[in-house]
């Protein structure tokens, strides 16, 4: 990855800002480009750009380069990056607000399938007030790879079996409650 040619583009400005403005993207601006963080990160080479060049790019005003990426999406919330930044910098933070922005400005990258997943979460606890999750992995994998989703019959078989895979949701109480809270954070700018 590090010889692969690197198109410039120019975008609008105010990316940085935007980033900035969601609450945990404030920390782009005390990164020193050390690359701690990537070279802590145990999913780094999936990732099409490092923690460190991601904020790089952001700071270069790269929006399409930083939000089409695939990095948002195999990030493991480990927080590796983050407890051994020297500035403190939430990197983990930071690249949740990213895939937010991503999914705000319906920027997708196709190879990963971590949007999907959230919203297939999403949509099961809309609709259930809690996690279903045959429900979840069957509207996962209907949006994804149908096919995909055979090769988890042996085991969906032995979680049923063993009574952990119910086929029918038990619906939480104050389940509308959780969809007006849903739909707010959707009005104020949450991810879909």
């Amino acid at each position: 990855m590090a010889n692969q040619a690197y198109q410039v583009t120019v975008e609008e400005d105010g990316f940085v800002d935007e980033v900035c403005s969601v609450p945990g993207g404030e920390c782009v601006n005390w990164c020193v480009q050390c690359g701690m963080c990537a070279a802590s990160c145990p999913s780094v080479s999936w990732m099409d750009h490092s923690p460190r060049k991601m904020i790089a790019l952001i700071r270069a005003e790269r929006r399409q380069d930083v939000l089409a990426s695939n990095s948002m999406g195999f990030c493991a919330s480990c927080y590796l990056c983050t407890v051994r930044c020297p500035k403190g910098v939430k990197v983990t933070e930071l690249m949740h607000v990213l895939e937010s922005l991503a999914v705000r400005h319906g920027v997708t990258n196709g190879r990963t399938a971590t949007p999907a997943m959230h919203r297939a979460f999403v949509e099961s606890v809309k609709s259930d007030g809690r996690i279903h999750e045959f429900g979840f992995m069957r509207r996962f994998y209907l949006k994804t790879n149908p096919l995909a989703a055979l090769k988890m019959i042996p085991l969906g078989l032995k979680m049923f079996s063993h009574g952990r895979l119910p086929l029918r949701a038990k619906k939480a109480g104050g389940t509308d409650q959780l969809r007006a809270i849903v739909k707010k954070a959707e009005a104020l700018g949450g991810a879909k």
